[in-house]
């Protein structure tokens, strides 16, 4: 794996040599619009990532769109705005109907690019939007190493812990699952009921059982791009999971199986819990309650992992109405610094592409995002190229709990969904 910095002096030089033969051209300036020479109306249906009308994310297009239109006249976007959800199936029933928009902001991309109802991204994109992409988000954009899905915007995962609960109980920040282990036996003696939160219930226990396979030297998939998911690594990590916190009663605030990530998150901003893994919108809800938050790269056998868990969600042209170069220039408009930032600054979120990052870290305003920022490049990206990946995360949701029940088997369990996950990529 390609360092930090390897990184992004490989896309620095890239994008300098682009700028140095005047962005004279791009991939999506030639041919047809398919639209002929009137007036042109995007439809653009996209996720909304606020918790209510304050911060809806409706804010954020009206303002996006309003500069794309006064600045590219002939070409209006109509933009609908869905919850989480909702969006999914709403999108997938306007496809169905063959009313599908030019542009969605969903959380997957495969299974429509191997329908072949999107455009390539060089097939819109100019050259400098698409070299700018940080490498493992255009490479997890990517189906048969071609490149359909476009990173909207990126979180990775840290572990949290809380600094007023560690200081009372004279705690350093952990750096191993031996720290994890001894300082939630701490918290515990100290009156702590919720030592560390363990979320493996259904709403997205995938996230928190690839975080802990990876930092056990696992993963999801291994060198050939297969699925490991039943792996001796990763069974001797949920063993040390039951083992070493689930038996000895140093999770909560319920069983794993039954705690969903929204309700462990309001635990820890309730102050009831010493840690837990986390992204960065955590910080905002810990902040605004007066937690004082603590982060650390998640801790791994050893010592802190090199690695973490990166997560994305996705935007993408579909073919259906021939807009090809006016999407190209919608893209173009939105992943400009100012917009990329703007929409990862509203939601404590992280940028996708190079320059925006190093904007981002070179700004003090957003400090707190450093941390996550540098542990971007590095991170394991969900196998989003993968069809088959959608019901893997089910079958994590459904039964991952169950490895760490009283009576539960790891090496069962992930065996099960190591064999759901293979019969679902037999079918691609």
């Amino acid at each position: 794996m390609r360092t930090d910095w390897a990184v992004r002096l490989r896309h620095r030089v890239l994008i300098a040599a682009v700028t140095a033969l005047g962005m004279t051209a791009t991939l999506s300036a030639c041919g047809n619009t398919g639209s002929g020479s009137g007036d042109i109306t995007l439809k653009l249906v996209a996720a909304d990532y606020g918790n209510g009308p304050a911060n809806s994310s409706e804010k954020y297009w009206d303002r996006l769109v309003k500069g794309f239109e006064a600045s590219h006249p002939g070409i209006d976007v109509d933009v609908s705005i869905y919850s989480w959800k909702d969006i999914d199936r709403e999108v997938a029933a306007m496809v169905k109907k063959g009313q599908a928009p030019d542009i969605a902001q969903i959380d997957a991309y495969a299974d429509y690019a191997k329908a072949g109802k999107l455009y390539r991204a060089d097939e819109m994109l100019s050259i400098r939007t698409q070299a700018n992409f940080l490498p493992s988000l255009a490479e997890a954009g990517s189906l048969d190493r071609t490149q359909y899905g476009l990173p909207f915007v990126a979180s990775t995962r840290l572990l949290f812990y809380n600094k007023k609960l560690f200081a009372q109980a004279g705690l350093d920040a952990p750096k191993t699952w031996d720290d994890i282990r001894d300082d939630a036996a701490l918290l515990k003696q100290r009156g702590v009921n919720c030592p560390f939160a363990l979320p493996l219930g259904p709403e997205e226990s995938q996230a928190e059982a690839t975080m802990w396979m990876l930092s056990g030297g696992g993963g999801l998939i291994d060198d050939s791009g297969s699925y490991e998911i039943d792996s001796a690594e990763n069974v001797r990590t949920f063993d040390w999971l039951k083992t070493n916190l689930v038996d000895k009663g140093l999770v909560g605030p319920v069983a794993p199986g039954r705690l969903d990530r929204q309700k462990a998150f309001d635990a820890f901003t309730d102050g009831e819990v010493g840690m837990l893994n986390g992204h960065p919108t955590l910080m905002q809800e810990a902040e605004r309650k007066g937690v004082s938050v603590g982060m650390v790269p998640l801790p791994g056998t050893d010592g802190p992992s090199e690695g973490s868990l990166g997560v994305a969600d996705w935007i993408m042209g579909f073919k259906q109405n021939g807009h090809r170069v006016p999407l190209g220039k919608f893209f173009d408009y939105l992943f400009t610094d100012k917009n990329v930032i703007d929409f990862a600054d509203e939601y404590d979120l992280l940028p996708v592409t190079d320059s925006a990052s190093a904007a981002m870290e070179s700004d003090a305003r957003f400090k707190p995002l450093w941390k996550f920022l540098a542990a971007l490049p590095n991170s394991q990206i969900y196998p989003y190229g993968k069809t088959s990946w959608a019901r893997s995360s089910e079958s994590f949701k459904k039964n991952i709990g169950k490895a760490v029940e009283p009576n539960g088997s790891p090496e069962n369990v992930l065996g099960k969904i190591a064999r759901d996950s293979a019969a679902a990529e037999h079918t691609e």
